[in-house]
């Protein structure tokens, strides 16, 4: 295992200069609205989409931008500095199609990237069901041949961005008596296959913006064309996808812990209790000390992985996974430390601060929770 140093190129900053003004100007407005309401947040797609942020990943060759890993992050990353629930759309968009760029035929990645690098369309994934969280391969959803179909019978479960997406990566058991983990396969779905429905919206702590519902297959009939890779390599492809878009995950609690930041600094400067700026007094100097620190060093690990995830390393899953680790239990901290730092303000929706401590605990749980990517990197570190 090494580590490779990286640089952000004039490119990347660039582009962080960029989605920074569409964040502050296009998503900020409309970020508590979208938590309050719980609704998708439709202007902050339409502001990705018309600056072309809302799949940066997709490559030049189907209409996209062909942005690498490490500038995905920074957009990910600057849209969280404001709004965690529109920070999924970029976020959502690579974790969905990301299995087609790895495995798909040539025919798959055309007639589903070159909608989704447009606009017209968007991706979402399905791995997770009731009884199959982390322990994915005892997952029950099937998938069964009937001439050059297939025909999908089952459930998935926390689908982020449900009912908004247009297509889905599904995975679903082929082969019932074949070998654990060897016997699944990954179709794309579409929004409007017979047979597919969605359950209710979840009511949850944090990311409201972002719809997470539960995807229902009722005999949906799947044409052979939209087999992604081979049968039986579905959960090699899902794990293969979930080693790389876990960066970005970690990227969005990268932003989401900045945001915090920014907030809790804004705050001390102004407030005044006894006769003087509460930032003068050490104890808030060494909070705020503590929590850049933290966040610095997440970010650092974050761009590490995201070059990593770019040269498709052979160590990426460890540091994926302790990027993702490491960074979202730097944004649960220090939007805790600054909701402290806010006092009772701190607690009320007039500052983002709650908001920002709901959201960044999703970061701890989903895409892997904290314990599997400890499980992860213990893992590559004794085959080593």
């Amino acid at each position: 295992m090494t580590f490779d140093l990286f640089t952000t190129t004039e490119d990347h900053e660039a582009i962080r200069e960029a989605v920074r003004a569409v964040a502050e100007e296009r998503i900020a407005p409309h970020a508590a609205d979208a938590d309050e309401r719980e609704e998708f947040p439709k202007a902050s797609y339409d502001a990705l989409v018309a600056s072309d942020f809302h799949a940066p990943h997709v490559p030049e060759e189907y209409g996209g931008a062909g942005a690498d890993a490490l500038a995905t992050c920074i957009v990910i990353e600057e849209v969280a500095r404001v709004c965690a629930s529109s920070s999924l759309i970029p976020a959502v968009n690579k974790l969905g199609s990301l299995p087609l760029m790895l495995a798909g035929d040539a025919a798959l990645k055309t007639k589903y990237l070159t909608p989704l690098a447009s606009g017209e369309a968007a991706f979402s994934y399905a791995l997770s069901e009731r009884d199959a969280g982390s322990d994915t391969a005892s997952m029950r959803c099937r998938a069964t041949a009937e001439g050059d179909d297939w025909v999908l019978n089952g459930q998935k479960s926390w689908i982020s961005n449900a009912g908004i997406s247009d297509y889905y990566t599904v995975l679903a058991v082929t082969d019932p008596e074949g070998k654990r983990g060897s016997n699944i396969s990954a179709f794309v779905v579409e929004k409007s296959d017979a047979g597919f429905s969605f359950g209710a919206k979840e009511k949850k702590l944090g990311v409201k913006g972002s719809p997470t519902r539960e995807l229902l297959f009722d005999q949906v009939r799947i044409p052979g064309d939209r087999l992604v890779g081979t049968p039986g390599e579905g959960l090699k492809i899902a794990l293969r996808t979930l080693d790389h878009t876990r960066v970005t995950i970690a990227a969005q609690a990268v932003g989401i812990a900045q945001g915090a930041l920014d907030h809790a600094v804004a705050y001390v400067k102004e407030r005044k209790q006894f006769g003087k700026q509460i930032a003068e007094f050490q104890g808030i100097q060494f909070m705020l000390a503590d929590m850049a620190m933290a966040v610095e060093t997440a970010r650092q690990m974050v761009y590490a992985a995201a070059a990593k995830s770019e040269r498709n390393d052979s160590d990426l899953s460890f540091f994926g996974a302790a990027a993702k680790c490491y960074a979202s239990d730097v944004a649960m901290r220090v939007t805790t430390d600054a909701v402290q730092l806010l006092g009772g303000y701190g607690y009320t929706r007039d500052f983002p601060l709650e908001r920002m401590m709901r959201d960044a605990k999703i970061t701890q749980i989903y895409e892997g929770t904290n314990q599997i990517q400890r499980v992860v990197m213990a893992r590559h570190l004794l085959r080593g």
